[in-house]
């Protein structure tokens, strides 16, 4: 490709970061493409700042001299091709394939930033996405066009979470097309083979696509990652028809790569060394979520975190939690006890659930057992917390039950094997057995029909479960 103009006049490499002199005409986000000698890396405009501009440096700026590079800018932003005939297929951080397939031959190519979106076009969300996991689907359920983001510590399950999301999720009318885009930022090599071997033998991969930036590559390749992975998933959704579910892993990885980046350009940090402007940086991700008017496709997004320390007021879960619709967490203490998925009841929350359930999505009594569920749960939690104080001896028989419930509801409505999919009547139904452990009338969250219909005696219970 000609160029008008090649700069060679470089005031300093600092990290992955370029300083150009006597630029002119030069533009936010546009590609730079670096020439040393014969050797050529992409590159993106950060920050313009009269005849000076500072480019990020996809491929790294190891091996680069100051003598003898030569720069020029395209005077375009970042696009990648996108296709339909890009299912099925793994990709890398920034689009480029690695499963040993070519590169897909699209004449549409679209810029990673996205579109902006006019809110007014925005539709509400509302529809059901089944998991096939119970804590989700019966107690914080998904639904299309949701931002709903899994908060996890260190050494949590969250991959294995992840790929059983990926491998089973699911919308029940089989007359729209449904899929997933994965995408995993600064991961390892075994944790990344882990998500493609179980995507593709569990044949999801023929109708997925996955993107890759491993732990080996440099760091600002994991701010385009997600960008790259939504900007196919905007496709898929508006131009396609389908409703695709774009998975996120680890969002901390990316703000991490966010700070190193802040720290080169000399930026004034803010909480624990973040930029100040982490907060729109997040929501230019997770706000490209959503189902549009007159458009039959949605993206919903499910992006996974892990917490330093198990803290959840650190600015990434923290900051998270403002933007998007709700959150899954997972608790120590379950996991502790070998409960997969360790899927907290009581924080974890889907501020959506409520539209997308119920006669006609899921059942007419989900929303009551949910919320009956909650309601028994959290006094599950009171009542282990008095009887560390005073002895499980001294307290009521019907606490006792509730004792009994707690146990039951931990190991067997949230408790279940990484393979195991069930579906949502499934749920509901080990749901009431959990509820018929304890007595009518502290069901009081759930109408008398219902109980009448769905609650199980005792002779019953003891048979199936």
């Amino acid at each position: 490709m000609a160029f008008e103009i090649e700069y060679t006049n470089i005031g300093g490499i600092s990290g992955p970061l370029i300083f150009v002199q006597g630029v002119r005409g030069v533009g936010l986000g546009e590609i730079v493409e670096i020439r040393d000698g014969s050797t050529l890396r992409v590159g993106q405009t950060l920050e313009v700042d009269e005849d000076k501009a500072v480019v990020q440096v996809f491929e790294g700026t190891s091996g680069l001299a100051l003598e003898g590079m030569r720069v020029a800018f395209v005077g375009s932003a970042l696009e990648v091709p996108v296709d339909r005939a890009m299912l099925g297929r793994v990709f890398d951080g920034l689009g480029r394939p690695i499963d040993g397939f070519p590169q897909v031959i699209s004449e549409l190519r679209m810029n990673v930033n996205g579109l902006p979106v006019n809110p007014w076009s925005r539709e509400y969300p509302r529809d059901f996405i089944q998991t096939g996991i119970s804590a989700i689907d019966g107690m914080n359920t998904l639904i299309r066009g949701q931002k709903l983001p899994i908060f996890s510590g260190s050494g949590m399950p969250h991959n294995l979470i992840a790929a059983q999301i990926a491998r089973q999720a699911m919308i029940l009318t089989e007359e729209e097309e449904f899929t997933v885009i994965f995408a995993a930022m600064g991961v390892k090599f075994d944790v990344a083979r882990f998500f493609i071997d179980s995507l593709e033998e569990s044949g999801v991969l023929t109708h997925s696509a996955i993107f890759l930036s491993l732990a080996d590559a440099p760091s600002i390749e994991r701010l385009i990652t997600p960008r790259v992975a939504l900007t196919l998933a905007e496709h898929l959704a508006f131009e396609e028809g389908m409703h695709v579910l774009v998975i996120l892993t680890d969002m901390t990885n990316y703000c991490e790569s966010l700070r190193e980046l802040s720290s080169s350009r000399g930026e004034i940090p803010s909480r624990k060394g973040y930029p100040g402007y982490l907060y729109s940086d997040l929501a230019s991700i997770y706000e490209r979520a959503g189902r549009l008017k007159g458009y039959n496709g949605s993206i919903t997004q499910m992006p996974m975190l892990s917490m330093p320390s198990d803290d959840i007021s650190h600015p990434v879960p923290d900051l998270t939690g403002y933007i998007t619709e709700g959150q899954i967490v997972l608790e120590r203490e379950l996991f502790n006890k070998g409960i997969y998925p360790p899927i907290a009841g009581l924080p974890s929350l889907s501020r959506l659930m409520k539209d997308g359930i119920g006669e006609g999505r899921t059942r007419g009594d989900h929303a009551q057992v949910a919320a009956q569920l909650f309601a028994s749960y959290a006094k599950v939690k009171r009542i282990r917390s008095l009887a560390a104080i005073v002895g499980e001896e001294e307290l009521s028989q019907l606490d006792k039950v509730y004792l009994s419930f707690g146990e039951n509801f931990e190991e067997h409505f949230l408790a279940q094997g990484e393979h195991e999919n069930r579906t949502i009547e499934q749920t509901l139904e080990i749901g009431w057995k959990m509820l018929s452990l304890l007595p009518q009338e502290e069901l009081y969250r759930i109408c008398r029909e219902d109980i009448q219909r769905y609650y199980m005696s005792e002779e019953n219970l003891e048979c199936r479960i």
